[in-house]
């Protein structure tokens, strides 16, 4: 296993060093096997075998209401088989970031919006013929640079983290002012830490611009970009879900139509990801 990785951050006179957590073993084996274009389904949930405590939170997640199997998942080998392999690779990676930050209740929250909006962000990118996995994983580690503030910093960090609500562009600048990094650069930095594709870490590294002003950066694989903001608003305020991919389709270089089209599609699926206990 890797040794932890020092982000330096510099705004002014502040020069701070974060400890960014490295990613356990079994994580950076997945990561691997993500990156082949056939991933195996035995190879996949015989590593998530081998490490107990990942084995475990697959099968308390999978026996969960919120993927709705009917009847009782009896092991890896079988959840894999119903799950897929993205969904089982997010369960586990979920519970990777969880165990590398404090298990306080302030980061709870950010961990269970975490869950859905990877869910969100990697159906709806199932279901308009996308690469799912780098959406999915793009996802989950959205706000983990929250999780990496706080770990650093708690008593600095909660306040202004409370203070800021759910307005992240306020939340960046209070951080940068206090901390000389914002969530957004500093999530990014984890996700390339823990070996996300470069399509994840730019969606990170842009999600607070992107959902507060709806315009794409100069990236590679936007669409990730695109479906970050869409789940923000499924999450958020789902009655703008069609103007806001009627604004961001066209910069994509997505059809609208199909996109919409897409959406509906999963419509109904979305809510049940985003209402699930």
């Amino acid at each position: 296993m890797s040794a932890a990785q020092p982000a330096t951050a510099s705004q002014g006179k502040i020069a701070l060093e974060f400890d960014l957590p490295a990613p356990p073993q079994s994580l950076a084996r997945l990561a691997a096997l993500m990156r082949e274009p056939d991933v195996d389904l035995i190879t996949v949930a015989a590593v998530v075998e081998n490490d107990l405590s990942f084995a475990a939170a697959v099968m308390k997640a999978v026996n969960s209401p919120l993927y709705g199997l009917r009847g009782s998942v009896q092991s890896v080998q079988q959840a894999v088989t119903y799950l897929g392999v993205r969904e089982l690779t997010a369960i586990v990676y979920e519970h990777g970031l969880r165990q590398a930050f404090p298990p306080v209740p302030a980061l709870h929250a950010l961990w269970d919006r975490a869950r859905r909006r990877g869910l969100l962000m990697g159906r709806l990118a199932q279901a308009l013929a996308m690469e799912a996995w780098g959406a999915h994983s793009a996802g989950l580690f959205e706000e983990c640079g929250k999780a990496v503030l706080f770990r650093h910093g708690p008593d600095t960090y909660l306040p202004l983290w409370q203070a800021a609500g759910e307005d992240d562009t306020a939340l960046v600048e209070a951080e940068k002012a206090a901390f000389g990094i914002g969530h957004d650069e500093l999530g990014a930095r984890l996700c390339e830490h823990w070996g996300l594709s470069p399509a994840a870490v730019a969606s990170v590294r842009f999600h607070v611009q992107v959902q507060a002003q709806h315009h794409l950066p100069r990236v590679a694989h936007r669409y990730v970009c695109v479906l970050s903001a869409l789940a923000d608003t499924v999450m958020k305020d789902p009655d703008r879900l069609e103007a806001v991919a009627a604004r961001l389709a066209p910069q994509a270089m997505l059809d609208q139509t199909s996109l919409l089209r897409g959406l509906q599609r999963v419509r109904s699926r979305l809510d049940e990801v985003v209402n699930a206990p």
